[in-house]
């Protein structure tokens, strides 16, 4: 990724993190009910950590026990964090990692309006994380990794943190085929989560060139293309048909009064020309770092 893009990056999601998307605007609420969270996920946090940024829930398919450790990569304004704290139980810990020091701000201010002890958020991109060999349980991320520069790099990261037998539950965007050339080299369309998106097969290869087993990369058949139908929003701060409501009235709020609009017009109608489904699918990502070898006597198996 270039500088640019980079920047764009950050500079569209420091935004989003400065506005006042929630959960108490029906758009974003709708996003996040249409990928996944029942009502009663979204009423146990703060409305402010969903900014509608999902294309999927990895918690309610991560298998979170109590007293694990689980890192939330991309974390935005907490939302899953807040959500795997409750599964692992106060002897567990949920830990945020993003890039975007807005975001780390806002997820922190959420975690204290809760009043949670088994959280914690820190400020680091996804391919440097800032945590220990073989610390966590599972690593869980929502709509992220498809910003990555350098995926192979995060893979790796995953792998290493992972303890043996540790698993992974992501929701991300991948492609099935080409994307349109006006798409691919958008930058609106990077930073709105598509045009950075890897083929399916080579997600999952490169996760097992990482080292993980049992590698599976599924389509979770979300209509992509309802990422221009909410007014004021496009891609991952929109609604999609299955299961939206009706876009938000000029009358109400705006969830999205503060985030770089621009780049929502300019994403929202190159999306407008393309079926993007053709091309592109909100998947489901498990995996799992093959366990510790059995030991037999004083020297283990080989």
């Amino acid at each position: 990724m270039s500088d640019q893009l980079l920047d764009s990056v950050k500079a569209r999601y420091g935004a989003i993190a400065e506005s006042e998307l929630s959960s108490d605007n029906a758009g974003v609420r709708a996003v996040a009910e249409a990928f996944g969270y029942t009502a009663e996920e979204l009423t146990s946090i703060p409305a402010e950590a969903n900014m509608g940024l999902s294309c999927g829930n990895p918690t309610a398919t991560a298998h979170l026990k109590p007293g694990e450790l689980v890192v939330d990569l991309g974390s935005g304004g907490g939302l899953d964090v807040f959500l795997a704290a409750q599964k692992v139980g106060p002897t567990g810990r949920a830990i945020g990692i993003d890039m975007t020091p807005e975001m780390i701000a806002r997820a922190r201010a959420n975690a204290e309006e809760i009043g949670y002890t088994n959280v914690e958020f820190h400020h680091s991109t996804i391919d440097k994380i800032p945590l220990p060999d073989a610390s966590a349980d599972c690593v869980i991320s929502n709509c992220v990794i498809n910003l990555a520069p350098d995926k192979s790099a995060v893979f790796r990261e995953i792998f290493r943190i992972l303890k043996p037998g540790g698993r992974v539950a992501v929701s991300d965007i991948a492609l099935k085929g080409e994307l349109p050339k006006e798409i691919a080299t958008s930058i609106a369309a990077y930073t709105g989560c598509i045009a950075g998106a890897i083929k399916i097969e080579d997600y999952r290869a490169e996760l097992l060139k990482a080292g993980f087993q049992y590698v599976e990369v599924v389509d979770s058949g979300k209509d992509l293309n309802a990422y221009s139908k909410v007014e004021n929003q496009s891609s991952c701060c929109s609604a999609p048909k299955t299961g939206a409501t009706e876009p938000v009235s000029s009358e109400s709020k705006s969830c999205c009064s503060s985030a770089p609009v621009e780049a929502d017009k300019e994403l929202a109608a190159i999306l407008s020309k393309f079926d993007v489904n053709q091309a592109a699918a909100s998947v489901k990502v498990y995996a799992l770092k093959p366990a510790a070898k059995a030991c037999c006597g004083p020297s283990c198996c080989a």
